[in-house]
């Protein structure tokens, strides 16, 4: 309340008794209302709070209690569930928060589920190929939806950069085994340069890599084949003249193969070939720039049976750039095989760069040991090296 004509700020009667109680001086006495309020404090060193003289307990931090807010008086962590009776199923695709799951695979109560993730993984993602654990209702009638409440540790994972310079990687798919890298004979051109970045990606991963070149009814891939004769490489090629499905089938029976390739490269086609009844969309080839037009825009995984057996494809959408910023430049030499024999004559620390002094793989080009097609081997190499060079 605000103080007005003569009225004291320290009220009348009691309020003046009240402070009297802690004045440590022998002040005048406080029945005058006129009394200046200094005149009631005294010497400013006296006062109730700074005097040595009362009786008022000394405090320390030890003193102090600070009652915790609504968060702290929380547990940080809960106990989870263990999910013992959790079924384990395999993650066929995403979409959008949603996944669908093979359960009982390859037995007679086989289905698939759509399910969500649990809360409890927080921001672990869940890809293509995953093994995860699913709790919930898990019968695959119309309107249920399971929980993902677990990923089974993951054997190999599959990834990708935007660029070399990105760090945050891209995973394609998990726990696959082999790759199919798909390329075009022509229409659109080979890029050799692409495939060597596809092995990398491969051995870095764990991987096995398979090349499959399409439309070889449009051009001679023995060019383009001819810088890889050197590498312990599986090979099928196919035209509109024929497709060896059955020698490609039997060489995914029993695995989980991904297929990856340059946009417009006739990937669909040839998974069309290989699993009856997939449908997926086939694109055609921009007659101006060359380019593929992107069909396929998730991963899917897809089943293939034979009378021989079964396995697992894995599409994937078609891609024009296959960014490395992820992986373990020590694994760049292992796509090149035929050039990592000789690398082992280098001397310790060699980075087989054009400055690097006595390395045996560029003696060997310059000596033309590797033949018509060793030039651009190292040259692939180098610009790979190069590019990760001040990482090394």
């Amino acid at each position: 309340m605000p103080v007005t004509g003569n009225q004291s700020s320290l009220g009348e009667g009691d309020d003046r008794d009240r402070i009297s109680e802690h004045v440590v001086t022998d002040a005048a006495s406080t029945d005058n209302a006129d009394t200046d309020y200094a005149d009631l404090a005294g010497d400013p060193g006296d006062t109730w709070w700074a005097s040595a003289d009362d009786d008022e307990p000394e405090f320390d931090e030890s003193s102090v209690h600070v009652r915790p807010g609504r968060k702290g008086s929380k547990p940080r962590s809960k106990t989870r569930p263990s999910h013992e009776d959790a079924l384990t199923g395999r993650i066929l695709s995403v979409d959008r928060g949603r996944y669908t799951v093979m359960l009982d695979e390859n037995l007679p109560t086989e289905r698939r589920i759509t399910t969500a993730r649990a809360s409890e993984l927080r921001k672990q993602a869940v890809v293509n190929g995953d093994r995860v654990d699913i709790v919930g209702d898990t019968t695959g009638a119309e309107g249920s939806l399971a929980r993902i409440v677990r990923i089974v540790p993951r054997d190999t994972l599959l990834r990708r950069s935007a660029d070399d310079t990105d760090a945050v990687e891209r995973v394609i798919v998990a726990n696959a085994d082999q790759m199919l890298i798909v390329v075009a004979a022509a229409n659109p051109e080979p890029r050799i340069r692409l495939v060597d970045r596809y092995l990398v990606a491969a051995y870095d991963a764990g991987v096995k890599p398979i090349l499959c070149v399409t439309k070889t009814d449009l051009a001679d891939p023995a060019v383009f084949l001819a810088n890889f004769a050197g590498l312990d490489l599986p090979v099928f090629q196919s035209g509109e003249g024929g497709m060896p499905i059955e020698a490609i089938s039997a060489a995914l029976i029993g695995h989980d193969t991904v297929f990856v390739g340059h946009s417009g490269v006739g990937k669909s086609t040839l998974v069309n070939a290989l699993v009856p009844g997939t449908n997926r969309a086939i694109g055609v080839v921009n007659t101006v720039t060359g380019r593929g037009r992107h069909t396929s825009s998730s991963t899917v995984s897809l089943r293939l049976q034979t009378d021989a057996g079964r396995g697992w494809v894995i599409d994937t959408p078609g891609v024009r750039s296959f960014g490395l910023g992820h992986i373990n430049t020590d694994n760049i030499l292992k796509a090149f095989t035929d050039l990592a024999t000789i690398a082992e004559r280098c001397p310790r620390g060699c980075t087989h760069l054009p400055n690097s002094p006595d390395c045996a793989i560029i003696e060997a080009v310059e000596a033309h040991e590797l033949g018509e097609t060793g030039r651009v081997r190292l040259d692939s190499l180098q610009r790979l090296l190069a590019t990760f060079a001040p990482a090394r």
